[in-house]
């Protein structure tokens, strides 16, 4: 355990310099990325870790990576651990399992070990740094890896913890496995090369604070920076009313062409344990694992959880390992909240997760309605598209892989109303800029802008959605996973619910289809597709 006394100066300091480290691999991940998606959309997240495995600052990042990479690393830790291996100078290991903390197989999680000064087989590293980033396409049933599948074999190349580099020689064979799985290798091996970067931006700064100030400074003040969040984060429970509030939610199914909401309800119980200075959050009732990829492993459900927490808590207290420790998350075994493989779990990063956002904080709405939501438009709206595309690729048209996310409207609440266009909850990323899409992609962009009026009405209104419309200059497979096309987000307080999203694709030739919320299609030059993404609810009668 940490001492209590130490230097209330300093302590702020350490908290800016490795939350700065932090953000300073991920601008390095930024400019050395090879796909739109990391480089434009920042989809990705970067993370310091102790000698322990326990995360000391993050990149103000993605909710959903940054909440499920803890489980990573200790996965990663005892599977070395166990196997009796030491860690070495250049060591960097790449796992992308969700079974082994990972969110879906598009997120490939990086770690690499940090020693300060002469390193032998004795030696233990002081940090860990590790990155996150979603890879466009990492295989599977249909581009983009985020298809409608039934079990997780489906999904793409799957990757348990191995290392990518053991002491600081790459395993070539180990690379030319994962990229000969991929429909886009070049794109893959520039963005597997960018975290690497990343890493090495890390493992130096940390190096020359500890050349600064001794290694052994650092290693105190992350320990109190983490029982410093811990302590705020649990002052700020205990004005929580004590007692036991539950909200309930759906997620949609699709069966064909049609939506079917029987018996995949989210279901949450927020307790508050005064005398334990915890926080529960029990997901019993929740459906079971179903035969889709709308399945949550249980690091993506204790993220959801994690994010609410700290929206209502604040950000006073450093993001840390010790603002999670207060929170117990328990969920029904190989259920839709906590998926055993080989359940498909592609959309349940991106999809249950936001749906169970919502039914926690329509929970702790019940327990705090001064500092009540209404929500937001539940959904990341996950386009895919893939193909081919003009140039020679090996005597063939080279192919490709894109994936974006669509804002939408931002839930009203007692401060105010919600915004309009931007991405909610679970997910932190840009749009990726027409000029950027339409240079790398057979795709032209015809309308951008606000959905008017998707918002829900009230003393405050919610935000607005998107309208995205896309022109295919060429054939191509289009698969879309989003939420919200049937259900409306909820309004809080009396106020409105907000107006549901829509997919729609007209032909060249002539026609409209009305598209469910998940669908795969292949689509011809000349055809458009018509984004509408959800309003967010409004608040107050």
């Amino acid at each position: 355990m940490p001492s209590a006394t130490y230097d209330p100066i300093l302590l702020e300091v350490y908290r800016h310099r490795f939350a700065g480290i932090a953000e300073e691999m991920g601008v390095a991940l930024r400019r050395t990325a090879y796909s739109p998606n990391i480089k434009e959309r920042l989809d990705f997240s970067c993370a310091l870790f102790n000698a322990q495995g326990r995360m000391v600052a993050q990149a103000a990042h993605i909710p959903a990576h940054l909440g499920a990479m803890p489980t990573s690393v200790r996965t990663i830790l005892a599977h070395y651990a166990a196997a009796g291996e030491p860690w070495a100078l250049g060591d960097c290991v790449i796992v992308n399992d969700p079974f082994a903390g990972g969110n879906h197989l598009p997120d490939i999680t990086m770690l690499s070990p940090v020693f300060f000064g002469p390193v032998d087989e004795q030696s233990v590293p002081a940090f860990f740094v590790a990155s996150r980033a979603h890879h466009a396409d990492v295989g599977g049933m249909t581009p983009g890896s985020l298809p409608l599948s039934t079990e997780i074999y489906q999904e793409g190349i799957i990757v348990p913890p191995v290392k990518l580099e053991r002491a600081g020689v790459r395993n070539d064979d180990l690379l030319r496995l994962i990229l000969r799985n991929v429909r886009t290798p070049d794109e893959r091996r520039g963005d597997i090369a960018a975290q690497r970067a990343a890493h090495a931006i890390g493992e130096r700064r940390l190096r020359e604070l500890a050349a600064a100030h001794g290694p052994g400074e650092l290693a105190a003040y992350s320990d109190h920076l983490l029982d410093y969040s811990e302590r705020l984060t649990r002052a700020a429970l205990a004005q929580w009313p004590v007692g036991a509030y539950a909200y309930e939610d759906v997620i949609e199914l699709v069966e064909g062409d049609t939506v079917s909401l029987a018996s995949i309800c989210v279901t949450a119980t927020v307790a508050h344990d005064a005398a334990g200075g915890n926080v529960i959050f029990d997901f019993a009732g929740s459906a079971p694992v179903m035969p889709t990829s709308l399945n949550a492993v249980i690091a993506i459900t204790q993220s959801a959880c994690y994010y609410a927490v700290r929206c209502l808590v604040g950000e006073d207290a450093p993001m840390n390992d010790g603002c999670l420790t207060p929170i117990d998350v328990r969920a029904p075994e190989n259920s839709l909240v906590n998926a055993w493989s080989p359940a498909a779990v592609a959309g349940g990063n991106v999809e249950t997760s936001q749906r169970i956002v919502d039914v926690v904080l329509g929970a702790l709405a019940l327990a705090l309605p001064a500092q009540s939501a209404a929500a937001s438009q539940g959904t990341m709206n996950n386009l895919t598209i893939g193909g081919q595309q003009g140039g020679q690729q090996g005597g063939q048209h080279a192919p490709f892989a894109y994936y974006e996310t669509i804002g939408g409207g931002m839930g009203a609440s007692a401060q105010g109303d919600g915004l309009s266009g931007v991405q909610v909850h679970m997910t932190n990323t840009l749009n990726t800029p027409i000029e950027a899409l339409e240079m790398a992609y057979p795709l032209r962009i015809e309308r951008y802008g606000l959905r008017a009026g998707s918002g829900g009405a009230g003393v405050f209104r919610g935000g607005d959605g998107i309208v995205r419309s896309y022109l295919f200059l060429g054939p191509a497979v289009v698969t879309m996973l989003s939420e919200r096309r049937a259900v409306a987000p909820w309004g809080a307080a009396g106020g409105e619910a907000g107006m549901v999203g829509r997919n729609r694709l007209l032909r060249a030739g002539g026609g409209e289809e009305q598209l469910p919320s998940k669908f795969t299609r292949r689509v011809a030059a000349g055809d458009r597709l018509i984004i509408e993404t959800p309003g967010g609810g409004g608040w107050g009668s």
